[in-house]
């Protein structure tokens, strides 16, 4: 078993605001909290997931740090605003596909980096950071820094294109300064679009986009189809996967549990194929229950088979 992981969720930090409940929520959010669940159980203090995020000195605020807390999560990161609100993003459904509309100027769009985020970025192992968490300068000046700091962590770029809140330098410096770049099938298109690509099929766009910046993968995830990577070596596939649905539940968050499965299988020295099976279970299960962060099961984790 390696030593002790470190991942951190860059970025923002919201409740989603559904029309019959508020949940945790955020990219960079469910990452942590995901990544949290699957490190700590390890065997030899496995690792802990963290959110480097900021939030208001409000109700929400209040609740999430409550939440944290109970769920034994670390708040080390967590940064307090003293005049703005902390994040929400409202959810709706059409034809059970959730939609998204995201306050504006909140808590997490005015993210501070100072020698306590350095240090973090200096010990950290892996981060994953998004386009969407970056529509701020000083949100994107400080990701920008955290990420120039992190020089020996694995890093992956995820792509959220929400409410046209991303410009083609966004994309680039992100592309740029990442291991690993994750975004689904309907993105891939206009990505590589912004970015100057050539035409073509969401298999010809990822492989352009992995030569042009040298990456490690590119990372698809399409749904209920599951997650494919393109690598030096090719195409590689996960298994599908599926778990049954619980009441109310919905696919928020699963691609964020993805990401968590994703970097916490390369550190533990998972090849490809391992890698994406986990990422397509994990995600699986997240979709099959309510909300984008919920409890790990102890049976579930165990058959991710993490600790062997």
């Amino acid at each position: 078993m390696a030593g002790t992981f470190t991942i951190v969720g860059l970025g923002e930090a919201v409740f989603d605001m559904f029309p019959e409940r508020q949940v945790l929520g955020g990219t960079s959010l469910n990452v942590a909290v995901q990544a949290h669940q699957l490190l700590a159980p390890l065997s030899g203090n496995g690792g802990r997931g963290v959110l480097l995020s900021r939030i208001g000195s409000d109700e929400l605020g209040e609740r999430l740090q409550t939440e944290f807390r109970e769920r034994e999560l670390p708040l080390d990161f967590v940064q307090i605003d003293d005049t703005k609100p902390t994040g929400q993003v409202l959810v709706s459904f059409v034809d059970d596909a959730p939609s998204y509309e995201i306050v504006m100027d909140t808590a997490w769009d005015h993210l501070q980096f100072t020698e306590h985020e350095a240090a973090l970025a200096r010990a950290c192992d892996a981060v994953s950071f998004g386009s969407l968490s970056q529509r701020h300068p000083v949100a994107h000046g400080s990701t920008q820094a955290f990420l120039a700091e992190a020089k020996h962590a694995l890093k992956i770029f995820d792509v959220n294109l929400r409410m046209d809140l991303f410009t083609p330098e966004i994309l680039d410096q992100g592309c740029r300064a990442a291991n690993l770049v994750k975004l689904n099938d309907e993105e891939i298109a206009t990505v590589t679009n912004q970015l100057g690509l050539p035409e073509g099929n969401a298999h010809a766009h990822a492989e352009a986009l992995r030569e042009k910046y040298n990456l490690e993968a590119v990372i698809l995830t399409r749904g209920k189809q599951g997650t494919t990577a393109f690598t030096a070596q090719g195409w590689h596939e996960g298994a599908p996967a599926s778990f049954a649905s619980a009441p109310n539940a919905d696919s928020v968050g699963a691609g964020d549990a993805c990401t968590a499965a994703l970097l916490t299988a390369r550190l533990l020295g998972r090849d490809w194929q391992a890698t994406l099976d986990l990422a397509n279970r994990h995600g699986a299960f997240i979709a099959s229950q309510p909300g984008a962060t919920p409890l790990l099961p102890d049976e579930v984790w165990t058959s991710y088979g993490l600790d062997s």
